[in-house]
């Protein structure tokens, strides 16, 4: 399982012309691995994290997700892949108010046909895995911060992606929980052997990933160092 983008374009309309946001990025994320996407407000990381999960077309380039070719794709197709071989953690974790923890995963494994049963087992094997099994029967207003981010990970693991796509997990913590979820993410990419890209604009937390690339304009420069 692995993530692969080769020599990627995105632009975007802009008055007469258009903005460069992606300029002929590559990346390449083994499986079992996490590589840090850094670079400042604007430089494009957001718009190459959502090539990366089908969310968007490039004008060019191709996008590989665990062996399959992602360009070319209709919408249907990609929502499918998406769905089985993407795992998306929002920097908000935007979890359902009325559902409880366990909940909160067996629907996904419900969209993606599971029956009710095998449904609650991977929610608590996955709830467990992330140090929330006490809390399996909580609703989200009565989990912490970090509780509530552990959860957002646990879910985006629930259909056991190839690929993992992380956007500023710690943003809303502070130093001591933002430091455990990134260990937390680690631990689950070399467990699991996702390929995981880990958006951030904390560079403490470098230290604990396996790569690092920065894009500055939307050019891409691998292994840049901590």
């Amino acid at each position: 399982m692995s993530l692969r983008l080769t020599d990627i374009v995105l632009t975007y309309p802009d008055g007469d012309t258009r903005l460069t946001a992606v300029d002929h990025a590559d990346l390449h994320v083994p499986a079992g691995t996490v590589t840090a996407l850094v670079g400042p407000s604007g430089s494009g990381k957001s718009s190459l994290l959502a090539v990366a999960a089908a969310l968007v077309t490039p004008d060019s380039g191709e996008v590989v997700v665990d062996g399959t070719t992602v360009t070319g794709m209709s919408r249907a197709q990609m929502t499918t892949l998406r769905r089985k071989k993407i795992g998306i953690v929002f920097q908000q974790p935007n979890l359902i108010s009325s559902l409880t923890a366990s909940e909160q995963l067996e629907v996904m494994a419900h969209l993606d046909g599971r029956s009710p049963r095998t449904a609650r087992r991977l929610a608590r094997e996955l709830l467990a895995s992330v140090g929330l099994a006490e809390l399996a029967g909580r609703r989200p207003h009565q989990c912490s911060g970090g509780q509530r981010q552990r959860l957002n990970i646990a879910r985006a693991l629930m259909n056991d992606p190839a690929v993992l796509l992380v956007d500023e997990p710690t943003s809303a913590l502070d130093q001591e929980r933002g430091t455990a979820v990134i260990e937390l993410l680690t631990t689950l990419t070399r467990r699991r052997g996702t390929a995981t890209v880990l958006v951030t604009h904390d560079r403490a937390h470098l230290d604990d990933v396996d790569d690092v690339a920065e894009i500055v304009d939307g050019r891409l420069t691998a292994s840049v160092g901590r």
